[in-house]
């Protein structure tokens, strides 16, 4: 497994120097683009506007997906624009656009300061920015292979090998794809910053399909290979027919192992697993705009409240959570947010040592707890989108101390290894939960024993983090994460990884999921 990198290591540069947007893949002359965004900014400023940005750029998406021994799917699609925000007299504006002139950038500064002036009657509290430094500068994600280059007939191939592994193997079906997105911006704001960054990542999928046709059961497993901030090269450096292979056959287990015994278990999470509890659990309840209640329409709130910053015991003390935007290889890695925040804001912890310490906060959120800054967590998932506040990259720390796989079981005399993401549901205060996986092995007496079937674990969250008493180190580290997580009216679609070593929770509350019917 991947080691938790230092903050000092494996960090893409930041040229600080103005950007010469020499790889902006738009067919539009660089020196246009900014000369589109200073009108942009004069003309909002000229019009009362005491705060301005713009994003101009594209967001290209690609997928690809295959089933048994066809290719079903092979789409590409791009969303090419601006979006241009003020602040009037304390309220947000915005306004955004396909089009790339002249003309309607003028139109869009009117429409946004018209927007502004149309949130006074209902702004409760004005909009408060802190002190903004300015940035000229140019990001640029390392990578050795453009997937939107690599050839249709290779990654059509490297498909259809995954699905023959799979059918080779035992598996009755098997479906696999490929999803490649690459962000391309130029961030400018009335402080003087001009930035331009361009990244990429990408995910391949697989999910194989067993079935007892005496009975009529089925079971899956999907893959396990994460998401990345990364080209191409991720899904070479990959076995993934090789996990196909085991996929298959721990499919195929799955319908002959015996059901899950339900009652208060000890588990040991693997960290293919425990992302997805760390992303739903405690990514989405620090968000402080749940926590305001601005973020209510999707997806819900939070239980974690203003009052209790400082106060709250989220977790154990063996729980440290820390907020990055400079992980390699992660998939909200980059450098700048889109407020223009250097990532370097978005370093900080969430947790301490079991201590709730930190909310994520975007661009104008600060004073309302009376922090002194934001750090580093807004996203506009396309050019033409209101940047709101994301999560940056969001982990568990591994311990410093030694503690293997193996020490974590080792001291379970009744429980459960689990392994992959499944299934899941939470509420919509972030607190009340229910997760499954993908492969779930009993533990007895120390050691890890046969495969069951139809488990799941359900909590809540300060409890569920209270009762960790057992964490692996950088050995069991292990990068994985969202390629798309939904937030906002309307949906806009995030990337962010999470990092986690193996850990081990005392006395949770196992189910069995079998559906009996009446």
């Amino acid at each position: 497994m991947p080691q938790f990198p230092h903050p000092s290591e494996a960090r893409p540069s930041v040229n600080q120097t103005a950007p010469s947007i020499a790889a902006f893949g738009l067919a539009l002359d660089q020196n246009l683009l900014l000369d589109l965004a200073d009108m942009a900014l004069s003309s909002a400023k000229s019009a009362g506007a005491t705060y301005v940005d713009i994003r101009i750029g594209e967001t290209r998406r690609e997928f690809i997906e295959a089933r048994e021994e066809r290719l079903e799917t092979f789409s590409e699609r791009s969303a090419r624009g601006f979006g241009l925000r003020v602040l009037v007299d304390g309220c947000w504006g915005f306004c955004g656009s396909s089009a790339l002139d002249r003309a309607s950038l003028t139109r869009a500064a009117a429409k946004a300061i018209d927007n502004a002036n149309a949130v006074k009657p209902i702004q409760h509290e004005p909009i408060v920015l802190e002190q903004l430094a300015s940035h000229e500068a140019q990001w640029i994600m390392p990578m050795r292979i453009d997937p939107f280059a690599a050839a249709p007939h290779e990654k059509a191939r490297r498909l259809l090998e995954i699905n023959a592994a799979a059918l080779a193997a035992g598996a009755d079906f098997c479906k696999s794809s490929f999803s490649f997105a690459k962000e391309e911006r130029l961030f400018a704001n009335s402080r003087g910053s001009r930035i331009f960054q361009s990244r990429t990542r990408v995910y391949p999928q697989f999910e194989a399909t067993a079935i007892d046709r005496a009975s009529g059961r089925f079971a899956t497993r999907a893959s396990l290979a994460p998401a990345r901030g990364s080209g191409f090269e991720h899904i070479a450096s990959c076995d993934l027919a090789g996990e196909a292979k085991r996929a298959a056959d721990e499919a195929r287990r799955k319908l002959h192992a015996k059901p899950a015994t339900p009652g208060r278990k000890d588990l040991v999470i693997d960290p293919t697993n425990l992302w997805l509890t760390i992303h739903e659990s405690v990514g989405h309840s620090t968000e402080l705009d749940r926590a305001l209640g601005w973020e209510a329409n999707f997806a819900g709130t939070s239980f974690v409240k203003p009052d209790m910053l400082g106060k709250l015991r989220f977790g154990s003390e063996l729980m440290t959570i820390v907020a990055d935007r400079s992980q390699a290889g992660g998939l909200a890695t980059i450098g700048f947010d889109d407020d223009g925040a250097p990532r370097q804001a978005a370093d900080f912890k969430i947790v301490d040592k079991g201590a709730f310490c930190n909310y994520q906060m975007a661009l104008g959120q600060a004073h309302l707890i009376g922090a002194p800054r934001s750090n580093g967590c807004a996203y506009a998932d396309s050019p033409t989108s209101f940047p709101i506040q994301r999560m940056p990259n969001i982990s568990l720390a591994p311990n410093p101390e030694p503690c293997s796989l193996q020490d974590l079981i080792a001291g379970v005399e009744d429980g459960l290894y689990i392994v992959g993401a499944g299934s899941w549901s939470i509420d919509q205060q972030r607190d009340n939960f229910q997760f499954g996986g993908q492969l779930f092995f009993e533990i007895k007496n120390g050691r890890l024993g046969e495969m069951v079937r139809d488990a799941a674990y359900q909590g809540r969250t300060a409890a569920f983090w209270n009762a960790l008493d057992g964490l692996g180190d950088a050995s069991t580290y292990h990068l994985g994460g969202a390629f798309t997580c939904g937030k906002g009216e309307p949906m806009q679609l995030a990337p962010v990884s999470h990092g986690a070593p193996a850990a081990r929770f005392r006395g949770v509350a196992a189910l069995n999921t079998e559906r009996r019917d009446v």
